[in-house]
């Protein structure tokens, strides 16, 4: 049964339409990858998925017995971001917070579960530091942490490895695997086409042309073929 399903979605922002009649279906241990050129719609896309922003049209629908509060989401930093003044235990325990409703404190569950995604994504060593001192692979790491505070089903990342070196971005990568194999479903928006041909089970890709599918049938579509251009003159194509 489908986790999430998208009928004739369109968006648009400014007067300005992305797309129209976009239709697809995410299901439980799933691997997404969504691609595409600059400008046509992928965050804004990830963000209607979380009930953010509205749709100019269509409708999205959640199955499987997913709640919104049940998915995690790891957006694109902003510098502000980068320098925040807080532990690293402050950070990830935020992710909490939409299972506290009303309620002003956090349990000594939420606690104990944020401690337990720190030791999954390897920053319990970390707690006390100041986030704003870390690495970016080590912010990523805690950002991912706390995004799993959020996520009991699902797991939404944004240019997860965006500014990372190479090593860090495979551990990225690497760990973000290990948690899709782990049950957790994952839509990840990015513009690195091979990591989207290693890892991903399906491919949707928005833009000059609309594909969703399993991503063996993208190699040869025409909307993969739309993007070797871009790829050849060295553009960033997120």
């Amino acid at each position: 049964m489908a986790q999430i399903t998208v009928k004739n979605l369109s968006l648009g922002y400014d007067s300005r339409a992305l797309f129209k009649g976009l239709s697809f279906e995410v299901n439980s241990g799933d691997y997404l990858c969504i691609v595409g050129e600059n400008g046509s719609g992928k965050t804004t896309l990830m963000k209607t998925l979380l009930h953010l922003k509205e749709p100019a049209g269509g409708e999205i629908t959640f199955g499987d017995g997913l709640k919104k509060n049940e998915i995690g989401y790891l957006p694109q930093q902003t510098d502000v971001q980068r320098d925040f003044p807080a532990s690293v235990y402050e950070i990830v325990l935020s992710g909490c917070q939409g299972r506290c409703g009303a309620r002003p404190f956090y349990t000594k569950a939420e606690k104990e579960l944020a401690k337990t995604n720190m030791e999954r994504m390897g920053v319990s060593s970390l707690a006390s530091r100041c986030y704003r001192e870390l690495s970016g692979g080590q912010q990523q790491r805690v950002l991912l942490a706390r995004a799993l505070c959020a996520a009991k089903k699902v797991l939404l990342l944004d240019e997860p490895v965006s500014g990372l070196d190479p090593e860090a971005a495979a551990d990225m990568y690497d760990l973000i695997e290990k948690l899709n194999r782990g049950g957790v479903t994952v839509i990840m928006i990015t513009h690195d086409i091979s990591a989207a041909y290693r890892y991903a089970s399906h491919i949707l890709h928005i833009g000059d042309g609309v594909f969703f599918g399993a991503k063996d049938e993208y190699l040869s579509s025409p909307a993969r073929k739309a993007l070797l251009p871009l790829k050849k003159e060295g553009k960033n194509n997120a």
